[in-house]
């Protein structure tokens, strides 16, 4: 609920109020807490896939470093781009940007094991998808129709499904000690087992800013327990400079028809991700639906943020849903308040000293709160697809869409006479699902609709009355 102490009901409701200070910085810095590990997670997910980062040995352990960053930089820009606007940037709403996990799943194929030299062709995606983003803001409204719950709520559940795997290997030590005698050990489940305890007590059990920050706080938790244990190291720390400028084409720029691809097709499920929560907070902050121009004016500066993210080495940005929620929780439609968290994520960008300490979270405790978090994602997906009427024809699209691109997730090796390209993509699983059920519910008769799950559920209740 709102505090009356801000202002008056129609002043909440109202993105261009500004409240008193002592209280907008706070709801500032909440917004930055609700969306900080999901913002910085991705590019440790990315890095450690590259096979680069982790250990301080490491001589590439800077340039995780760094990406972690300007992940934090990029999205305070791209935060203002939708809170301040400029020209037909920006839906001018209080909507939070932060890196998207949508994309993790096309970049993990793309970097694996290559190293710090296979940044520059991601970046070159990032570069030229996050332009294609952009130039989506100008028919999102036309092409809303293609998407309906059944491929985006399939879309997001697989998202989330393409990631657990990566929550269990860093809970169980990370990829890198994969084969070794310690990858899960007792001491790294109970690491990763104290976040998600301390994470679900305090969501279900705890009110106000804790239960909002709960990960936060289950990170921190888990965090202590593995300094206690001797997991800590902090001599990276003390070598970190204290203010350092993003770097443009840091990682460099090159062209891969994978990444293009890739990014360019992932732009449409990052888009209407943006869609769904522009109206979720004229929904929930305002009450009323959000207006043609706000959607394109989002879709705009996601677009454009994350371009600019690629040129100085940082991943996608995208609209975060947890802070929609925040916005219907506190009743603040301020986007004032959103600006002044973006201030803050700005600042915490230019200090490597942040990145540094961010980077000394053992993979284990990061491996606590994505099971957690990846979780979510596949939970958000199947939320979506409540909202489907699953008859007959909706059930054959999601069952071929859902296999083929699962299994092919799976079992990267069925495709391994294709080009390296076709495979990269093919083998994400979550395009060739999405692309299948957008084909599917393109051209199959609506007619068949008509035809009720009653006769299949009999039919798989017969068989079950055999066997």
């Amino acid at each position: 609920m709102a505090d009356a102490s801000i202002g008056t009901p129609e002043q909440l409701r109202d993105p261009n109020y500004t409240p008193p200070l002592v209280k907008a910085v706070p709801l500032g810095i909440q917004h930055v807490l609700a969306m900080f590990v999901s913002n910085v997670t991705p590019a440790i997910i990315v890095c450690g896939a590259a096979g680069f980062g982790f250990g301080s040995n490491s001589p590439d352990f800077p340039e995780m470093i760094y990406m972690i960053q300007m992940s934090m930089f990029f999205a305070g820009i791209a935060t203002l781009f939708q809170s301040v606007g400029f020209g037909p940037v920006g839906a001018r709403l209080p909507i939070v940007q932060g890196t998207s996990f949508a994309f993790i799943p096309i970049m993990i194929p793309l970097v694996v094991g290559k190293g710090v030299d296979a940044m520059a062709a991601l970046m070159g995606g990032v570069m030229i998808g996050g332009l294609f983003h952009a130039l989506l803001g100008t028919v999102i409204g036309k092409i809303r129709f293609a998407l309906p719950p059944l491929v985006t709520g399939l879309v997001v559940t697989m998202i989330g499904l393409a990631l657990v795997k990566v929550g269990i290997q860093y809970a169980a030590g990370g990829v890198p000690a994969i084969g070794t005698p310690e990858y899960g050990s007792l001491q790294n489940w109970m690491v990763a087992g104290s976040v998600i305890v301390v994470t679900l007590a305090l969501k279900f059990y705890a009110r106000g800013m804790l239960s909002v920050s709960a990960i936060l706080v289950g990170l921190l938790v888990g965090y202590i327990l593995a300094w206690a244990l001797g997991m800590v190291n902090f001599g990276n720390v003390g070598r970190a400079a204290v203010v350092a400028l993003p770097s443009p084409f840091h990682f460099g720029f090159e062209f891969s028809m994978a990444a293009v691809v890739g990014f360019c097709l992932m732009a449409f499920v990052s888009a209407v991700e943006t869609v769904g929560d522009v109206s979720g907070i004229t929904k929930g902050g305002a009450g009323r639906e959000a207006t043609d121009k706000e959607i394109q004016g989002a879709t705009f500066a996601d677009g454009l943020g994350t371009a600019i993210a690629g040129v100085f080495g940082a991943l996608p940005n995208t609209s975060f849903s947890q802070n929609v929620g925040l916005i219907a929780m506190t009743g603040v439609m301020s986007r004032t308040v959103v600006t002044i968290g973006a201030l803050f994520l700005i600042l915490a960008g230019l200090v490597p000293k942040v990145g540094a300490i961010i980077s000394t979270v053992p993979i284990e405790v990061l491996g606590g709160g994505v099971i957690v978090m990846f979780g979510m994602v596949v939970a958000a997906g199947i939320s979506m697809l409540s909202d489907v009427t699953w008859n007959r024809r909706n059930m054959v699209i999601f069952a071929i869409a859902l296999s083929l691109g699962l299994g092919l997730q799976l079992e990267p090796g069925a495709l391994q006479h294709l080009p390296t390209s076709v495979k990269v993509l093919a083998t994400s699983g979550i395009l060739p699902a999405a692309l299948i059920a957008i084909v599917l519910n393109l051209i199959l008769p609506a007619e068949l609709s008509d035809e009720s799950t009653e006769e299949m559920s009999g039919t798989f209740a017969g068989h079950d009355e055999k066997a």
